[in-house]
């Protein structure tokens, strides 16, 4: 639910404020990303890459990077633009879900760096872990932090259209 005067996920995801945007390489990135562009995409754009994931499939944010970059010609997507946008689409298609909605973004196909769930997601970890394990891929522990055993040999070739 959201609260009276507050944006729900969903206008947050369908707010796209001048975006995308492509831009020089700020100078506090560069010493990691190197010269170049930096992409700023819109929200939804993250979304529908998150929906070309289908079952038995996954993705990761940096593969989602990637496919903006390639889109709009950039030398790399914004970090943290991408994964806030992944997370409103994650919280709104819960909205959606919660809602009657049957088909809604995968939001739990998209994983971090290295194959790690996201806790930020929607239903947290335990969740994340029973719709993948349904999905037919091993969750592993490691400390806190839960992974998906071989997610490389399960991602998605996402179109950069």
């Amino acid at each position: 639910m959201t609260k009276p005067g507050k944006k729900s996920w969903r206008d947050k995801l369908h707010t796209a404020n001048g975006l995308p945007r492509v831009e020089p390489m700020p100078a506090n990135m560069r010493p990691y990303q190197g010269e170049g562009t930096l992409v700023i995409a819109a929200p939804l754009e993250v979304d529908a890459l998150m929906r070309q994931v289908k079952q038995g499939q996954l993705t990761t944010i940096d593969a989602i990077r990637r496919a903006l970059a390639k889109r709009h010609r950039a030398t790399t997507a914004c970090p943290m633009t991408t994964g806030m946008f992944a997370n409103f689409a994650a919280h709104a298609a819960a909205d959606e879900e919660a809602a009657g909605k049957l088909r809604v973004t995968p939001y739990w196909r998209t994983l971090k760096t290295g194959g790690e769930l996201n806790p930020k997601f929607p239903g947290g970890l335990a969740v994340l872990r029973a719709r993948l394990e349904a999905e037919g891929h091993t969750v592993q522990a490691r400390g806190k932090r839960l992974f998906v055993v071989d997610h490389e040999s399960c991602l998605a070739e996402l179109e950069a259209r």
